[in-house]
């Protein structure tokens, strides 16, 4: 059985206290940290960059990716890498070439992903995913956290996972949006082997708790 992945997002994380939920986290068995940076601009929200993140990353010894939902990613990885990043996952929505950008997050030694919103098909990002070492399917639209599951969303990570069986090395297929004790299991057996989850997570009374929910209610989902 695949093992899954819980990639807790500290977008909703209490930061008066962020390196005591992160330690939490990190002992319950997290497999990394999510860190959502957005710039007002490809997203209506704002949210936190470089600066910010040096320090969370100096908080764990888990990966940390940063999910960058701006419109000029190519400005800012090499900002990333500098503090840490283990890995970068862009947007082909902004419209940059996503093969150049797959190059210049690799040659500096982190590892490249991509994310998908809810209306770009999985078609769009094909020719280029041999590039790439995860796709982050959106099931929420990007911006801000708390938002319900879309539903519909769940035949993509169906499309994404035909395609990833017929490759020499696969991607990993993680979702981001809604994820909680309910959907985890929806999209593992969909074909998902990664979860990023912040609210349900982070805002319950006992995160690790929460977080050990997830990942059991997505084991019932795994295919034997």
């Amino acid at each position: 059985m695949e093992r899954i992945k819980i990639y807790p997002s500290v977008l909703s994380a209490d930061f008066r206290c962020l390196a005591e939920q992160i330690r939490t986290v990190e002992d319950a068995g997290a497999d990394g940290i999510h860190l959502d940076v957005m710039d007002g601009h490809f997203v209506p929200n704002i949210t936190f960059g470089p600066v910010v993140i040096r320090w969370i990353r100096r908080l764990t010894r888990l990966s940390c990716w940063a999910h960058l939902m701006i419109m000029e990613p190519e400005k800012y990885i090499p900002a990333f890498h500098e503090i840490g990043m283990d890995g970068i996952t862009v947007h082909p929505e902004t419209g940059h070439d996503l093969s150049a950008l797959s190059a210049q997050i690799q040659g500096l030694g982190m590892k490249a992903g991509l994310a998908l919103n809810p209306e770009t098909d999985a078609s769009v990002i094909e020719p280029v995913l041999d590039r790439f070492e995860r796709v982050l399917v959106m099931t929420v639209r990007p911006g801000f956290g708390g938002q319900a599951f879309m539903e519909d969303q769940v035949e993509k990570i169906r499309q994404l996972r035909r395609m990833t069986s017929s490759r020499a090395v696969p991607f990993e297929i993680d979702v981001d949006g809604g994820i909680d004790p309910g959907t985890a299991p929806v999209v593992v057996r969909a074909g998902a082997s990664g979860l990023v989850a912040g609210s349900a997570i982070f805002s319950q009374p006992d995160p690790a708790k929460a977080m050990d929910a997830i990942r059991g209610a997505a084991l019932g989902g795994s295919p034997s």
